[in-house]
């Protein structure tokens, strides 16, 4: 008999755990994962628009785009709110979105001050619109070089000021790792923590994970879900070549055992998928064209693959 190969035995050890967990505990089984979708990849095409897919698919939550890169710029809330009751859409929370222009971590101290001011936006608009978490992703999103040895601290400490607009709002701070192809510092959930123990401020006490970037910096996606625990929120799904669900080789099987072994069926969590495509710095995607029929295909495939795969291992003893 061959000897499975390590990645194996990890996926089988989590298998063993989730059919253990099911006998043991199957009131923890009732409720479903809840199914969203980050938006800000569909580019220019209109709110309304986006909503009405997602919701012809059976996605009942969106991530919004946080498209506030300015006082006159973005989704304004009559009209956000309008769109979201029409199509009784909700909100899961608020993708950020930190550039060189308003980087936490910069050693060019206005585009701090813009990442400050950026924040504050995402957040009021949140508390009216609603949403449980604002993504923060501590630097730059494009610049994978570093500026210096400095700027973890500089980027700690300019969260830091905004960081009780987080608990005054109700919302949680969401520390996303990034491949270190796209970012220059915090690239695992071990980095995340370490990130959010040095900001040490209850409002940003929580992880979004992206499995497209762990499978670059994590040595086992499942066990790092499991590191995440409780502090998990959001996890952004695509598949291995960052497309629609099912069209790669990612193992979404062992992931969803994972959550459901951390107790993220629960209200405020969230599976969000984000397929954008390969590429080094993806935001160019958010100011483009897109091409509905494509949009209509990753949604339609990657909302039914998921759903296939968790009803397969809900409803399996084996």
């Amino acid at each position: 008999m061959i000897q499975e190969q390590n990645y194996k035995l990890k996926d089988l050890k989590i298998r063993e755990a989730f059919l253990k967990l099911k006998r043991e505990q199957p009131e923890r089984f009732k409720q479903k994962l809840n199914l969203s979708w980050s938006n800000w990849g569909f580019g220019l095409e209109t709110l309304e628009d986006s909503v009405k897919r997602l919701k012809e698919n059976g996605i009942n939550f969106i991530e919004l785009h946080g498209n506030h890169y300015g006082n006159d710029l973005g989704y304004q809330v009559e009209e956000t709110i309008e769109i979201l009751k029409k199509y009784e859409m909700k909100v899961s929370g608020v993708c950020g979105m930190f550039s060189v222009e308003n980087d936490l971590s910069s050693n060019i101290p206005s585009k701090r001050q813009a990442a400050i001011d950026y924040i504050k936006r995402e957040l009021e608009f949140m508390n009216k619109v609603g949403g449980h978490y604002l993504l923060v992703v501590p630097g730059a999103v494009g610049r994978p070089n570093e500026y210096d040895d400095a700027e973890f601290l500089r980027s700690v400490e300019t969260l830091n000021i905004v960081s009780d607009l987080f608990v005054k709002y109700c919302i949680k701070g969401a520390i996303e790792p990034i491949r270190a192809a796209e970012t220059s510092f915090i690239h695992t959930v071990a980095d995340a923590k370490n990130y959010i123990k040095a900001v040490g401020h209850p409002g940003i006490n929580h992880i979004n994970a992206d499995v497209y970037h762990m499978q670059s910096e994590e040595a086992h996606i499942g066990e790092a879900i499991l590191e995440a625990g409780d502090q998990l929120v959001n996890l952004h799904m695509a598949d291995s070549n960052r497309g629609a669900l099912g069209e790669g080789f990612m193992d979404f099987d062992t992931i969803i055992m994972a959550l459901y072994l951390i107790g993220f069926n629960q209200d405020g969590k969230f599976v969000t998928p984000e397929p954008l495509g390969p590429g080094g710095d993806p935001y160019p995607a958010m100011n483009s064209i897109p091409d509905s029929k494509k949009l209509h295909h990753l949604v339609a495939q990657t909302a039914n693959y998921f759903r296939e795969r968790e009803n397969i291992l809900l409803e399996s003893n084996e």
